[in-house]
């Protein structure tokens, strides 16, 4: 049976992990992992995370299954985290949450759900989007459309073009919107682009499904989920796929979590029995391990202020090496305006070079991004950010 598979090519990012793990330069610079790294070049555990997790294993009597939709503490508390404490929609019984197997996970699950309701609907995606939204989201039989995003000029948000493609949707069609951090290319809407979003999703009669995978990394814990928190509140129905995965540093855990909004409580309570139904033919059961760590740091005031710290300081780093990119590229290729490097949020950036550029840096030089130029800003570190930018320079010399 199986001797008549052929072998498939290798994902971009996992070949590119490969690729950079052989190389034995010793100036090798991996921007192309999309993890958190502090300054040694390690992706650290937490210190509010190693207290819950001592905590949660000391008390800890069985290792049975929790519950269908997940550990109910953690459902709670991330339904705080992302809404807010008195969040309107959660006030009314509006709100439904499933544990889900990281950010991933819960995406795969909003896709179920919208391909039960209705099969024959298409999610329309920001050219460009995360790489892996398309086969989470179309390998369950949903069609996938592009809406424009990106200001290649300006390495910002195309604005006016992205409300004109959405304007022109039919009633009922999804779209996927990025929370903050937009990955991979850190550009942002406004929080004034929210809210003319949310007047055109009204009139529309459109349903966002919005991806928080960064919350507390692009501005802070509530600012980054204004416009979950706005549509929420304004629309009738909303998705919101959540990842502990960055913000908890949770990565191996597969801890994320499904909101889904909904019309009215009986309809909150319709929906949670599908997800699980849905859950139960993907997974059976959901791990406990990271969503009993999340569940104790969210529910304990010391450790919630740990944590909020802990996040500030890697939201800070971030921000730094941003600003310190753009400086030492701006001396060393002048003819180039990288500053909307710094004008973006999170780990992510795309610099705007060609795919034979990023070869040629990566060939020559020993410096890994994916082939469309994304690059992890937290990669850009002590020696290497130099060495980066001059690197960088020769590539796209004029």
């Amino acid at each position: 049976m199986f001797q008549r598979l052929e072998p498939i090519q290798t994902d971009t990012i996992l070949s590119l992990m490969a690729a950079f793990r052989a190389d034995t330069h010793p100036q090798k610079v991996d921007l192309g992992v999309g993890v958190y790294r502090n300054e040694r070049g390690e992706t650290p555990v937490c210190d509010a995370v190693r207290r819950a997790e001592a905590a949660v294993l000391a008390r800890q009597s069985t290792k049975t299954y929790v519950a269908a939709a997940g550990n109910p503490g953690f459902n709670t508390a991330m339904q705080r985290l992302v809404l807010g404490e008195a969040h309107p929609a959660t006030s009314a019984g509006r709100v439904c949450t499933i544990q889900a197997v990281g950010g991933c996970g819960a995406l795969r699950l909003g896709a179920e759900l919208v391909r039960l309701a209705s099969p024959d609907c298409a999610v329309h995606v920001s050219t460009p989007t995360w790489g892996n939204h398309v086969p989470l989201l179309s390998n369950c039989g949903l069609r996938l459309e592009r809406y424009p995003y990106l200001d290649a000029a300006t390495g910002g948000v195309q604005f006016a073009a992205m409300l004109a493609a959405l304007e022109r949707l039919p009633a009922g069609a999804v779209v996927l919107l990025h929370a903050c951090c937009h990955n991979p290319t850190g550009a942002d809407l406004s929080e004034a682009q929210w809210r003319q979003l949310l007047v055109l999703f009204k009139e529309r009669s459109l349903l966002p499904f919005i991806d928080l995978a960064y919350q507390g990394l692009g501005v802070g814990v509530p600012e980054d989920a204004f416009g979950v928190r706005l549509f929420a509140a304004e629309l009738p129905e909303v998705l919101v796929a959540v990842s502990c995965s960055k913000s908890f540093g949770l990565y191996r855990e597969r801890t994320g979590a499904l909101h889904v909004i909904n019309e009215t409580p009986a309809a909150a309570e319709a929906v949670l029995s599908r997800l699980v139904r849905i859950a139960r033919g993907l997974y059976s059961m959901p791990p406990d391990h990271g969503a009993a760590i999340v569940a104790e740091i969210l529910s304990h005031d010391g450790l919630r202020e740990s944590w909020l710290q802990e996040l500030g300081e890697m939201r800070s780093r971030i921000e730094g090496l941003r600003q310190a990119a753009v400086q030492q590229l701006a001396q060393s290729c002048p003819w180039r305006d990288f500053g909307f490097i710094a004008r973006q949020r999170g780990m992510f950036s795309y610099l705007g070079i060609t795919a034979e550029q990023v070869r040629e840096l990566r060939m020559h030089h020993h410096i890994y991004m994916t082939e469309d130029s994304r690059i992890n800003v937290v990669g850009l570190q002590g020696a290497s950010l130099a060495y980066f930018a001059r690197a960088l320079a020769e590539v796209v010399r004029e």
